[in-house]
């Protein structure tokens, strides 16, 4: 068995993950489920070491050997382009390969609305994509630069972990750093960053206090930052990005945020009902001069109402809003929209005489 057989299949059969894991079946993630391929038998510890091992070099071999895990993107003519994380599970190789579509998707491919493209435009600020593992940040956002890409003459910067999606010039010139492999962390390079000339910087990941202190400096002084976070409301994003500071730093912070942000696009994928695949569930926040105010004086919590009353001509709409919407037009079951829901209770009513 050879691992590019069991990719060439996984991309073959539409699946957006595989798992090799010691003494079971090699699983496809097709549509959302997993899937167990059982044609190759079950694998032996040392069969999945050998697949893992075989699209590795050695120095991914060491980090993995020394810190127990290890991101990379690999590409395999002919089958395509996969990120994949390779980890110990019981003190045995396992992995996850995640397959990362060729071709960059557009924003209309991917169901995002317009203010998304009106985000691009901007000259400078902070734009942030949030949202659980798997649900498309890195697609959206690849989405976003590729737009900037053929339409402005710009300087792009990305710094990721891995590379996954790779851009061809445009009109823009785009340098691509990975970590580990170009940059030893997110914060030194997003700090090399602002002396390298960049229009537009996407960090793959704000991890920490630094990096996050960074990218609001870079977005305050003139550029154009696209970040990622793992939250699911627009509003647990700003707490977020606040409650890692300091208290005593908090209040420059939320000023220095009051200022940068200029949206926020929290998402989720979720299983469709009225054709094969997922469709995309997102809240985008746009902040007008109201919210920009509340960030400041921390009311944060005050935000949620702001964006539920009358705030759709911006742009700005609710995850709730969205779930209901996709419900009505019958993409998505009720209960799908449930479990996805941050407020239960506001969707039911929103949903009306369908419950």
């Amino acid at each position: 068995m050879r691992i590019v057989e069991i990719l060439k299949s996984a991309v073959e059969r539409g699946a957006s993950d595989i798992h090799l894991v010691a003494d079971d079946f090699v699983a496809f993630r097709i549509s959302g489920k997993v899937e167990f391929q059982k044609s190759w038998g079950k694998l032996t510890s040392g069969q999945v070491a050998e697949l893992v091992y075989s699209v590795m070099t050695e120095k991914q071999r060491k980090r993995l050997e020394e810190e127990l895990s290890v991101d990379f993107s690999v590409g395999i003519k002919d089958v395509g382009r996969f990120r994949v994380n390779a980890f110990y599970e019981r003190g045995r190789v396992s992995a996850v390969f995640r397959v990362l579509p060729e071709k960059i998707r557009t924003m209309e491919e991917l169901g995002l609305p317009p203010i998304v493209k009106e985000l691009c435009k901007r000259d400078m600020g902070l734009i942030l994509v949030t949202g659980p593992t798997g649900s498309g940040k890195t697609t959206t956002l690849a989405s976003m630069v590729e737009f900037i890409n053929q339409n402005f003459e710009k300087h792009i910067i990305t710094i990721e972990d891995p590379i996954e999606y790779v851009y061809e010039r445009k009109k823009c010139i785009i340098r691509q750093r990975e970590l580990f492999t170009d940059t030893p962390s997110f914060s030194r390079a997003l700090r090399d960053a602002l002396r390298e000339d960049p229009d537009v910087i996407l960090v793959g990941e704000m991890r920490d206090r630094e990096t996050i202190k960074i990218a609001l400096t870079a977005a305050e002084t003139g550029h154009l930052v696209f970040g990622t976070l793992h939250t699911n409301t627009a509003v647990e994003t700003i707490n977020r990005i606040v409650g890692v500071f300091d208290e005593g730093e908090q209040p420059q912070i939320m000023t220095e945020l009051s200022f940068v942000l200029q949206g926020v696009i929290s998402q989720r994928l979720l299983p469709r009902i009225d054709k094969p695949g997922r469709v995309l569930a997102y809240e985008i926040l746009v902040p007008n001069t109201s919210i920009r105010n509340l960030i400041r004086t921390n009311k944060i919590h005050q935000i949620y109402a702001m964006m539920q009353s009358g705030q759709r001509e911006s742009g700005m709409i609710t995850m709730n809003q969205r779930l209901a919407e996709l419900v009505r037009m019958g993409i998505i079951k009720k209960e799908i929209a449930m479990q996805a829901s941050p407020n239960k209770e506001e969707l039911k009513k929103l949903l009306g005489g369908l419950f």
